[in-house]
């Protein structure tokens, strides 16, 4: 979904409570991660790896100039043979996670009993744990801030991770009352849409 699918979304969504959900959501995510580049995790359930969202936010940190919103996507199969390195990281990274590095668990449903586990121990070494899922009780206890888009939401989950890691792009500092122009708005949106896409994902 590109950034004009994603205005046109947001109009039809405008006077719902999605759009401001899911810009305080991004919002715990751009404070979670911090300047460091390199601290975010993302993670799914056995059955349901986020990859979209890690394309969306890879192209947001090239597009914004925040390299901190690139994500390792943590995997619970690694295949067999040669493997670009991005997409080598299995389940063992979470071993290591800690002070100064985010957790973002993305799962429409069940995160199994395994990948629980991990992230509470993630937890426990210092992580940050943000959610973003179906409504899972267990999970949201261990989140410092989830996002639940449970089925009968009216908005799919894939959807709702287009305008998180929309407005996780966005210039986190409000111009002045007056000052922002729309001209700067549509020159800002056309050059994201001829920039070429990062060849990472």
């Amino acid at each position: 979904m590109d950034a004009v699918r994603v205005a046109l979304l947001r109009e039809v969504l405008a006077g719902t409570e999605w759009l401001q959900t899911t810009r305080r959501f991004a919002g715990s995510l751009r404070a979670s991660v911090g300047p460091r580049e390199g601290g975010l995790l993302l993670i799914g359930s056995e059955e349901y790896e986020p990859w979209h969202l890690a394309a969306h936010l890879d192209d947001e940190a090239a597009w914004s100039g925040l390299p901190e919103l690139s994500p390792t996507l943590v995997r619970h199969r690694v295949p067999d043979g040669p493997v670009p390195a991005h997409l080598s990281v299995g389940l063992g990274w979470l071993e290591g996670a800690g002070r100064g590095e985010t957790l973002l668990v993305v799962t429409p449903g069940d995160p199994g009993a395994g990948l629980l586990e991990r992230v509470n121990d993630a937890r426990r070494g210092g992580a940050t744990v943000l959610a973003l899922d179906g409504g899972d009780s267990e999970l949201h206890t261990l989140a410092h801030d989830a996002l639940a888009v449970p089925g009968d939401a009216g908005l799919d989950l894939d959807t709702v991770q287009h305008l998180v890691s929309a407005a996780a792009g966005e210039n986190s500092l409000p111009a002045r009352p007056g000052r922002r122009r729309f001209g700067d708005r549509l020159a800002r949106l056309a050059e994201r849409l001829t920039a070429p896409p990062p060849p990472r994902w």
